[in-house]
């Protein structure tokens, strides 16, 4: 790197990506707290819901944090009695997540939140700029460390 150059952080990709990201994700996060709601709290319940994941394992890997951060969110929620959580029917060792009718019910209010969220972001865009910016953000992500300490 040239040392009479000044990196200049309005100019770098990075500083892009993250400022539309934080944009992404506060709204998001405006939208879900009267909820009761943080995105991490989100995840967990679409991974559940939606992808049908049970094991904590699993839902740390679909929500891309670690196992510890998994557990904490997954107390949280227990107590908020959004979800259960039980012994595998087939390993007692095991423990299964299961969302509760509030669970439930959150998760049908919260996704028009957002879909929203993401149609705001979407409709900057055409459909074969969308397509390009997914390729390439995936293209970006390959061989990364995907399991995130703070989401």
């Amino acid at each position: 790197m040239n040392r009479t150059q000044r990196y200049r952080l309005h100019q770098s990709l990075g500083y892009h990506l993250s400022l539309v990201a934080r944009m992404q994700e506060r709204r998001l996060d405006d939208w879900l707290r009267p909820l009761g709601l943080t995105r991490i709290t989100w995840c967990i319940l679409l991974a559940v819901e939606n992808e049908g994941l049970a094991r904590p394992s699993a839902i740390a890997d679909f929500v891309g944090i670690d196992r510890t951060a998994t557990s904490r969110a997954l107390r949280q929620m227990e107590e908020a009695g959004l979800i259960t959580r039980c012994s595998a029917s087939t390993d007692r060792r095991m423990t299964d997540v299961t969302l509760s009718d509030k669970g439930r019910e959150l998760v049908k209010e919260g996704t028009p939140l957002a879909e929203e969220n993401n149609r705001l972001i979407a409709e900057k865009l055409s459909g074969a700029d969308k397509q390009q910016l997914e390729q390439l953000l995936l293209k970006m992500l390959k061989g990364e460390e995907l399991a995130l300490k703070k989401l």
